[in-house]
């Protein structure tokens, strides 16, 4: 019997991790990228990053793939819980220009926002904060993503962990001393029992390659849907903490 991605790239073996299924924009974070299919962040599709507050270090964790996009195109912040802080934006090279920082006023009106980003396709990433999302959102905007070639994250809590989801990719973070967790939660391959410490560098805040961590939740099963999570948590005041 031929390979499963002999017959079509969307196949693999359950024992494997899935291979040239999707576009991807390497993390910078070479442990990272071996745990992960194609070894990398994948374009158009929806992945996800679980922390149980923002400003824990998931914007660090992204740096290296932001900063490695085409510089023609812009990159969202989509309803962030914090104001954006510029000028670490602009340490790590990327010009204040291509950031794009949308606050609608109302959950709706997010779907809405982040739905037209993924359809229009202009945009390099997406990071839309979703705290409260329905199941069928959720869906629709992965398959709004499968149409793009952009790096699309949704950010949301870290009980969200507990529900199903159909984005193929789910990261749990959580901080750690002078650092930050990550496990995978969801690959299209085999569980992922591994979990990652990345270590913040002294004085730039930029993560350290990683070493092994302790699991922070047990693996769960591959699912397609979600439930209502809880309500908005309430956004802090202007704070570094967001990078």
């Amino acid at each position: 019997m031929p390979s499963p991605e002999l017959i079509h790239p969307a196949l693999w073996r359950a024992t494997q991790l899935a291979q040239g299924s999707a576009r991807a924009v390497p993390t910078g974070h070479a442990a990272l990228s071996a745990l992960l299919p194609d070894e990398g962040w994948p374009q158009g599709s929806l992945t996800e990053l679980l922390a149980p507050h923002p400003g824990c270090g998931e914007l660090s964790l992204l740096r290296p793939a932001l900063t490695a996009l085409p510089a023609h195109r812009d990159i969202v912040l989509l309803q962030p819980p914090f104001t954006p802080h510029i000028t670490t934006w602009m340490h790590w090279g990327l010009d204040p220009q291509r950031l794009l920082w949308l606050t609608p006023a109302s959950p709706r009106d997010t779907l809405w926002a982040a739905d037209q980003v993924l359809k229009h396709g202009s945009c390099a990433a997406l990071l839309c904060w979703l705290p409260q999302v329905r199941p069928e959102s959720l869906r629709r905007l992965h398959l709004a993503a499968q149409g793009s070639e952009t790096l699309f994250f949704a950010l949301r809590p870290a009980n969200a962990a507990q529900h199903a989801s159909p984005a193929p990719l789910r990261l749990a973070l959580a901080p750690a001393a002078a650092g930050l967790s990550v496990q995978v939660l969801k690959r299209r391959g085999p569980v992922c029992d591994v979990t990652l410490y990345l270590p913040f560098e002294e004085n730039t805040g930029r993560l350290l390659p990683a070493v092994p961590a302790q699991p922070l939740h047990s693996p769960l099963p591959h699912a397609p849907l979600d439930r209502r999570l809880p309500a908005t948590p309430a956004a802090g005041r202007r704070t570094t903490a967001l990078v």
